[in-house]
């Protein structure tokens, strides 16, 4: 039998995502999380099996939410709920630690075959983000995204610098001094071609890594 914990800061997500898994006979326990520190009471709670996590908590990238709650509840396995597939975010958060990666227009019977598989130690990754990464190997080296050439590290600045955070800001969330932040950030605008923070904005916007405002 499967426990699920739900993380997701939306109350209507959270909602529909509970009606779905109490269809299933399979799952006992269902539970709620609204942000990464509830989570982590959650998790000490009720030791949860299976964790459908949403990528967008305020505040915290995907990848820094999935590092610790890995970090202090490793027995569990990570869904990753994404709007979307496009590379590099299924392979990158899949490295982080997820188990599974699906979008959230999957329908609830491939949600529930993601849930079984995980639970039984297996990965699963929806057919959405299997076709974009078959997509990614394929045209691997052809420069269909530049950010596939970002590391996990430098993917997480990206998405912060592109949020409008600060220098300081982003040394202090991810305990590293200014001085590095700075470093990575010139990394990757190097790699990306960008010649300023107002072009690498409209590069991920592009490539539809940031929702255009």
């Amino acid at each position: 039998m499967i426990q699920i914990l739900i993380v997701n800061d939306q109350a209507l997500v959270r909602t529909g995502l509970r009606h779905i898994l109490d269809q299933s006979s399979e799952i006992t326990k269902i539970n709620e999380a609204s942000s990464q520190e509830v989570a982590h009471n959650r998790c000490r709670q009720m030791r949860p099996d299976v964790i459908l996590l949403s990528v967008n908590l305020p505040g915290l990238t995907g990848f820094e939410v999935i590092r610790k709650l890995k970090r202090t509840h490793p027995d569990a396995k990570i869904i990753v709920l994404a709007v979307h597939a496009k590379a590099p975010y299924p392979a990158r958060l899949l490295g982080a630690g997820a188990s599974g990666y699906l979008t959230r227009d999957c329908d609830a019977g491939e949600l529930l075959q993601a849930i079984r598989a995980v639970a039984a130690g297996q990965r699963y990754i929806g057919s959405e983000a299997a076709k974009q990464l078959a997509l990614s190997m394929l045209s691997a080296g052809s420069g269909e995204s530049p950010f596939e050439d970002l590391s996990a590290r430098e993917m997480e600045v990206m998405l912060k610098i592109t949020d409008g955070r600060r220098i300081p800001d982003i040394a202090s969330l991810m305990c590293l001094s200014p001085k590095t932040v700075s470093t990575y950030k010139y990394r990757i605008l190097g790699k990306l071609g960008a010649r300023s923070e107002v072009e690498l904005v409209r590069m991920a916007m592009r490539y539809g890594l940031v929702d255009a405002a």
